[in-house]
């Protein structure tokens, strides 16, 4: 069965390219397109969708409604899985997305969106409860993190730091090894490494890890635990 997708974005030219670029695609089916926030709450309620991809920013306050209805469907729907579409690639908006947990939670930048491939690996990750986050947030967080002192990631080698990198992006073991050219067992190792310096060696699943160590990241000088704008 294809995923059932509700879209909200208030821009017409971008919702409806969005649309048609997933149109095309026999694995998914646009069940609503709207402009508000108070739209897609609606279109949440009467289809039921399996992923919201929405603009952080829309009507009426155009602050963050994007991540607060994420939030609301943490007690409302959790079964639905969030795709956060923004143009800012400040750290902070990812991290109050994750605030209540990284599962079924993806943060995109609209650069990305053009590229189908893309946008349909953050569809689909939370469609089946994992996460993802763009490349470039999960580098602004490394870059703050580094900058503290005696923070535990200076610990890591380069290649830990390049497999961590990926690991926040939710990416599997195999997705890893491909993406730096390693073995898997290469890349096990690098993780069994990275979570013993970090101290996360206790942590549960895949996406508890990935909200591990996003928390852990967040935790520098100038990147403070974001709230929601009001």
């Amino acid at each position: 069965m294809p995923i059932r997708i509700a879209l909200g974005e208030d821009s017409l030219i971008v919702r409806e390219g969005i649309r048609q670029l997933l149109a095309i695609d026999p694995a998914v089916e646009i069940v609503a397109a709207v402009a508000d926030a108070d739209s897609l709450r609606e279109a949440c309620e009467q289809h039921e969708p399996d992923v919201v991809l929405t603009d952080i920013r829309m009507p009426p306050t155009h602050t963050d409604e994007g991540i607060r209805l994420a939030g609301d469907l943490r007690d409302s729907h959790p079964a639905i899985g969030v795709v956060v579409l923004s143009q800012f690639s400040d750290p902070l908006y990812a991290l109050s997305l994750l605030d209540r947990g990284s599962d079924g939670r993806a943060y995109l930048l609209k650069e990305r969106v053009h590229n189908r491939g893309e946008l349909m690996a953050a569809i689909r990750a939370v469609a089946d409860g994992g996460s993802m986050i763009d490349p470039k947030i999960v580098e602004s967080l490394v870059s703050a993190r580094s900058r503290a002192e005696r923070s535990p990631l200076n610990e890591l080698t380069a290649r830990e730091r390049e497999v961590l990198s990926e690991i926040a992006q939710g990416k599997s073991n195999t997705a890893i090894a491909e993406a730096l050219f390693l073995t898997k067992r290469a890349v096990e190792k690098h993780i069994n490494s990275i979570f013993l310096k970090l101290g996360l060696v206790d942590a549960g699943d895949v996406s508890k890890r990935v909200k591990a160590t996003l928390m852990f990241l967040s935790d520098a000088d100038g990147v403070e635990a974001a709230k929601p704008v009001r």
